[in-house]
């Protein structure tokens, strides 16, 4: 020190290098000031820093729909994902996954800075990518941001874990990681990936499963043996970190430890998509939630439904298999109309109102329009059992004055004007092959389809009659084409096999209709979806219903439909065919079912109608031959099992025929080999209707040539031996009762007011 210095006791000065170095002041003020900012950074964050609204990825789901059962029928939706509670993943599970990812979950702080410096000095000086996360900043990555590693993401990530963490509880928390941690097979979510992994629920994963579930987060494509067999020696060492960490955390025991083995997963399996049925069957419910106004098209649309069917995997695997053993093989696809060939069934059981199968064509993902709900082809003859049905409800009077009932005789002379209060009306169907019957009763005009008769009946009856009992017995009121005039008699309108089957049902079951359903039960997480009550109630009287039921019994024991005896039970149905033989249906049931099937013609580029003359080699397809044929098997096979039932049936005397014996059809009779009659054939009756008119006398004449395609359907059988011959014997003439489509060659009604019948005339049954 200076003289200078000492004698005024002031400190030496810095000189040199010494004046670079910070004092210890400095130092510590700089540190404070860095602090305060760092400080002031995260305050700043933290209040800057929202917490955002999931990302798309995250908030989509897939919804799953399954048979009655409960086994799946298909996923709906691009992401596979199923959110579920965290109480219905196993305890044992959720530890496994705390042991892969995070011990401490329950116990640390949101963020881990330590992890978060390393991984970010190794992004920055190119040491690879490295997570350095907890649980609740890979749920708030998976949730709310992007994969992205960056600085930016990474930042955002730590202050929405940190606000996260205070405002939500933890098992919250595990409970959203779970379900959008991706594990691999196209698996979001630990539900996803029990049943991508072992085709089972969560709540079904032993703790082993979970073991192996939890060490797919890490990196699934490493760890999956199936698909990559050569990791299977990392996987399973995975798996013993996984166990091991469980055993250190006090959450298996030593001696489970020991007795678990590698539980091997399943192969992966392709994505349970929308080909084959599933994708008819899907989409029939989906249009069945939304149209009933049971989920919202939007909500239905962003996913996260669990819908269980009424659908049974049984019943529906015995529908595909008789559309394709009776139909289907029968096809050539080196034969153009053949190309054209269609098929759509539907099937109800009439005392819970569900539909138990259906069936909308060969592959969702070759001809996506589904045939079992679709209402675009007429249903022909069908239709004319709910005219006998509004006669029976509404207590209707031919026009001198007789009660209609089974019995009651009409002109079934062919083109014979229809009269209406004792005035002609130029309305003059044809019936098929243009076959004059004479007088008639109701019942034999039902088993030959005679168009001159029902249109008559129309007309007695009232068309607003007939159009009310066909909604009441379960058409919808907005049924296409379903007209108020005459022609409704003979079945221009246009339902899907669906609508029909829903009808029938209630035919089946004594008058008495509800809700039909499609969904037995629908969730949507902790939600429960209210669905409609069925509120049964009697649409038309049983007497009407069962006497209907016991005319249509007559039809399959020895009319158009006795292709149906295969089924090897009481049954009842009607054969139908529409206009230019561009579809054939058969409508039947017995106490159990009701099951309506049609084989349509259309073109699969232009989506146009075709006639199926020629398909599958035959001159003709016809209600009678392949539609009752698979409506036969799928019967037998659906109620395979079961005990054989008779109808029970109250019809009030209005079934009965004067002259005759009702068949005691406990056994159904023998098809005939050729379509022809199992009986012997009716006579032709006297011109005014007798007190007792017994059986007719004449039979009607064979078609001259049945194998050339008229303008019209047909009903009976045909040269190729198809089954369904009339009772007069014809085995494929052209037509089934011919009949009035309208007035003009497109088919289109014709007006109104006169009934006036031109251009194709042959409804064809």
């Amino acid at each position: 020190m200076s003289d200078e210095a000492k004698a005024t006791g002031s400190a030496p000065g810095r000189t040199g290098l010494r004046r670079l170095v910070p004092t210890w002041r400095w130092a510590l003020g700089g540190a404070m000031l860095l602090l305060l900012l760092a400080c002031g950074v995260l305050v700043a964050g933290y209040l800057l820093v929202s917490i955002p609204p999931a990302n798309k990825a995250a908030a989509a789901q897939t919804n799953v729909f399954l048979y009655s059962d409960g086994s799946q029928i298909a996923r709906d939706g691009e992401i596979n994902r199923e959110n579920i509670k965290l109480a219905q993943v196993p305890k044992s599970v959720q530890e496994a996954v705390l042991a892969a990812e995070d011990r401490e979950f329950y116990q640390e702080s949101a963020v881990d800075p330590k992890a978060m410096l390393r991984a970010g000095w190794n992004m920055v000086t190119g040491g690879g990518k490295q997570s350095g996360s907890t649980i609740t900043q890979q749920y708030v990555k998976n949730y709310y941001l992007s994969q992205d590693q960056t600085l930016t993401r990474k930042a955002k990530e730590f202050f929405i874990a940190l606000k996260l963490d205070n405002e939500v509880s933890k098992a919250d928390i595990l409970e959203g990681y779970l379900n959008t941690s991706y594990f691999g097979r196209n698996a979001y979510g630990i539900q996803a990936a029990a049943q991508a992994y072992y085709g089972k629920d969560v709540e079904e994963l032993s703790t082993a499963e979970g073991a192996y579930l939890a060490a797919l987060v890490n990196s699934p494509n490493a760890y999956d043996t199936q698909a990559h067999p050569e990791n299977r020696k990392r996987a399973v060492a995975r798996w013993h970190y996984v166990l091991d960490g469980m055993l250190k955390k006090n959450w298996i025991s030593r001696s489970e430890r020991e007795a678990f083995k590698f539980p091997e997963p399943g192969r992966d399996k392709p994505a349970t998509g929308l080909s084959g049925q599933r994708g008819y069957l899907v989409e029939a419910v989906k249009n069945y939630l939304i149209s009933n106004d049971i989920i919202d098209e939007r909500r239905l649309a962003a996913g996260g439904f669990r819908i269980t069917t009424t659908l049974d995997p049984k019943r529906q695997k015995a529908m595909a298999k008789a559309v394709d053993k009776r139909l289907m093989s029968k096809l050539d696809k080196d034969r153009k109309v053949d190309k054209y060939v269609r098929a759509g069934g539907t099937s109800v059981d009439p005392k819970t109102g569900k539909i138990v199968a259906m069936y909308g064509g060969i592959d969702y993902t070759e001809q996506y329009v589904n045939n079992a709900t679709r209402r675009d082809y007429q249903v022909g003859s069908t239709f004319k059992p709910f005219i006998f049905t509004s006669a029976l409800q509404n207590d209707a009077k031919t026009q001198d004055g007789r009660r209609i009932t089974a019995g009651t005789i009409y002109d079934g002379t062919n083109k014979r004007e229809v009269v209406s209060d004792g005035r002609g009306t130029d309305y003059a169907p044809e019936n098929e092959d243009e076959k004059s019957y004479g007088d008639i009763p109701v019942t034999q005009a039902m088993n030959k389809s005679v168009n001159s008769v029902f249109a008559q009946m129309g007309v007695d009856v009232g068309p607003k009659k007939v159009k009310r009992t066909a909604i009441d017995l379960g058409l919808p009121e907005k049924t296409p084409n379903m007209p108020e005039d005459g022609s409704i008699a003979l079945g221009v309108a246009t339902a899907s096999t669906t609508d029909m089957a829903e009808a029938y049902a209630t035919l089946a079951n004594h008058g008495k209709r509800g809700h039909y359903s499609l969904v037995e039960k629908a969730t949507h997480g902790g939600e429960v979806i209210d669905l409609p009550e069925r509120d049964v109630s009697e649409q038309v009287e049983r007497s009407a219903a069962d006497a209907t039921t016991a005319v249509l019994r007559k039809v399959v024991q020895g009319g158009t439909g006795t292709a149906a005896q295969s089924a090897g039970r009481p049954a009842a149905g009607k054969t139908g065919t529409a206009e230019e033989d561009k579809a054939a249906w058969f409508a039947g049931y017995t106490p159990e079912l009701a099951t309506v099937i049609s084989v349509m013609g259309q073109n699969s580029e232009t989506g146009v109608q075709k006639p199926l003359y020629g398909a599958a080699g035959l001159k003709r397809i016809n209600g009678g031959g392949f539609p009752a044929e698979i409506w036969g098997d799928y019967t037998k096979a659906a109620l395979k099992g079961e005990p054989v039932r008779d109808f029970d049936l109250k019809t009030g005397g209005d079934a009965d025929i004067p002259g005759t014996k009702p068949p005691s059809s406990e056994t159904p009779s023998v098809p005939p080999s050729d379509g022809g009659p199992t009986s012997q054939p009716p006579t032709t009756g006297p011109t005014t209707p007798p007190t007792d008119p017994g059986t007719p006398s004449t039979p009607p004449t064979e078609p001259t040539d049945p194998g050339t395609p008229p303008t019209g359907g047909l009903e009976g059988g045909n040269t190729e031996g198809q089954n369904g011959g009339d009772t007069d014997g014809t085995s494929g003439g052209p037509g089934d009762g011919g009949g009035w489509q309208g007035g003009n060659t497109t088919g289109q009604p014709a007006t109104a007011a006169r009934f006036t019948a031109s251009g194709d005339e042959r409804e064809g049954g």
